[in-house]
């Protein structure tokens, strides 16, 4: 079990220069609100504070958030106020509680009744999206103790973390903390899915791991042969649910799953990923089609690696990742990575305006669609599906939900390229407009200046409530001239 001076150790060990004090004494405070309450596994409930709060110092946030996390369940839980916690630790800290506050009282009861929580949820993020952090550590811990729970409580935590929390997780680019996630509820809303890939991969799985673990010393030889400098290099094991809907699309056959365990290098800088890049196309032969350079063109969340598929020794299929250090903590912690040695204000300020383009649409657009269903529907589809990623001539990355279309991906450049749009060309080549696009795909759009405007029947096909939103609005505008110049005729 974690201890307090787990914490103060990491958030030591982040950040050399750290005051604790408050630390200290949010510790002391948690410790006395808390006295004597129980947890229903039977633990202290001043466990749950601190499990959260080590999550979240293991994510290098700042102080005032790993405060937060210890503080996260006082005022909904002992006859401690809100007021007071914010008089004891200061503004921040206290608008950090309240947040997490409010956002444990949205209860979950099924996706399809969830549409009003979801949008108090998305102007919290947008607040503040620390306090979804601390939310994501507290599910955390709330699923490693799930079987403590009665069954129908099990069932509507577990599915609410794969349908809502997890999402939101991979869209802020914390890939480790949504990996747990997913594996922790997947056992309880697939229980029969969940001990088939647990049974079906674990020989293969610990085969991977020992072949692995001899293939990093030959990986480290040929980096140190070249003069290459490097962090780390280590395995990294597939979770089971993200193993579970790759089986999904590739018909129940894990052999054709190349990256179970797979192998990652850390290295110094960016010059020296290329160079490891090199190293090992050098020494084993690269699987084609199978090369990604996502630091040229990094995903729309931050992610930022090189990804190669190669044949190694015995016939073996190896997927190497190659990356430098901000890289890979990017990689694992997303947005929480940008408070790393920061305090807060000028942490919140240094995060990449990008990351967080998607909360500040959502709130846009929420605005414009009272109707709940509706909403909630272009949520599916915005927010809670598997999203691509395709590039532009120049090579820029546009980040859209899986069977997204051309038309889509004109909207998502300029509402006047949709508005125009005539036509398009998919990896060079001429394409219907309705064609669903897959992830790699070079897009472009032949544009009609004469054209008058889009056609209603793209209703019919296209995906984004952004595109389907322009066009709904053109034609109301249109209906509304029409109106208008009628009236004036018959005047």
């Amino acid at each position: 079990m974690t201890t307090f001076s787990d914490i103060k150790q990491l958030v030591l060990k982040n950040n050399p220069n750290a005051d604790t004090t408050m630390l200290e004494l949010a510790y002391d405070f948690a410790v006395k609100a808390h006295a004597g309450q129980k947890r229903l596994d039977g633990t202290d409930y001043i466990q749950h504070s601190l499990e959260t709060a080590y999550t979240l110092a293991h994510m290098n946030l700042d102080l005032s958030t790993v405060i937060a996390g210890l503080l996260h369940d006082v005022p909904e839980d002992t006859p401690i106020t809100l007021e007071e916690v914010a008089k004891e630790f200061g503004p921040e800290v206290g608008k950090l509680v309240k947040g997490i506050t409010k956002l444990s009282k949205l209860k979950y009861r099924g996706l399809e009744r969830y549409a009003e929580n979801l949008r108090k949820m998305f102007v919290a993020m947008a607040e503040d999206v620390r306090v979804v952090l601390i939310k994501l550590a507290d599910r955390l811990h709330n699923l490693s103790t799930l079987s403590a729970l009665p069954p129908v409580k099990q069932q509507r935590i577990a599915r609410e973390t794969l349908e809502i929390y997890a999402p939101i997780a991979n869209r802020l680019g914390i890939g480790e903390l949504k990996g747990q996630l997913e594996d922790l509820a997947f056992k309880y809303v697939y229980p029969e899915e969940y001990a088939w890939v647990v049974k079906t991969s674990t020989s293969r799985m610990e085969d991977q791991i020992s072949y692995s673990q001899d293939l990093i010393k030959e990986v480290i030889k040929l980096l140190e042969k070249n003069n290459i400098a490097y962090n780390s290099v280590h395995g990294r094991v597939k979770h089971h649910y993200s193993l579970y809907k790759k089986l999904l699309r590739k018909d129940m056959d894990i052999s054709k799953v190349y990256d179970l365990v797979a192998l990652r290098v850390i290295v110094p800088d960016v010059a020296a990923c290329y160079q490891a890049l090199g190293a090992v196309h050098s020494r084993w032969k690269p699987m084609t089609g199978r090369i990604k350079d996502y630091i040229a063109q990094p995903k729309p969340n931050g992610y930022r690696s090189l990804h190669t598929t190669v044949f190694c020794d015995q016939g073996r299929i190896v997927e190497f990742q190659i990356r430098d250090q901000q890289m890979h903590d990017n990689a694992e912690y997303g947005i929480a990575a940008h408070w790393k040695f920061k305090d807060s204000s000028k942490a919140q300020l240094s995060i990449p305006p990008e990351q967080l383009k998607w909360i500040k649409e959502l709130l846009d657009w929420q605005k414009e669609i009272t109707d709940n269903d509706q909403y909630l529907k272009a949520l599916t589809i915005d927010i809670f599906q598997n999203r691509i990623f395709v590039f532009t001539p120049k090579g820029d990355v546009i980040d859209l939900p899986e069977e997204a279309t051309p038309v889509d991906f004109a909207y998502h450049i300029h509402s006047d390229i949709g508005n125009h749009c005539s036509g398009a060309r998919i990896n060079e080549k001429i394409a219907p407009l309705e064609t669903k696009l897959l992830s790699g795909d070079l897009v472009e759009i032949i544009v009609d200046k004469n054209r008058g405007g889009p056609s209603e029947d793209w209703l019919k096909f296209i995906k984004t409530n952004q595109a389907k939103n322009h066009i709904k609005s053109y034609y109301k505008k249109k209906r509304r001239n029409f109106l208008n110049i009628f009236s004036r005729t018959k005047e």
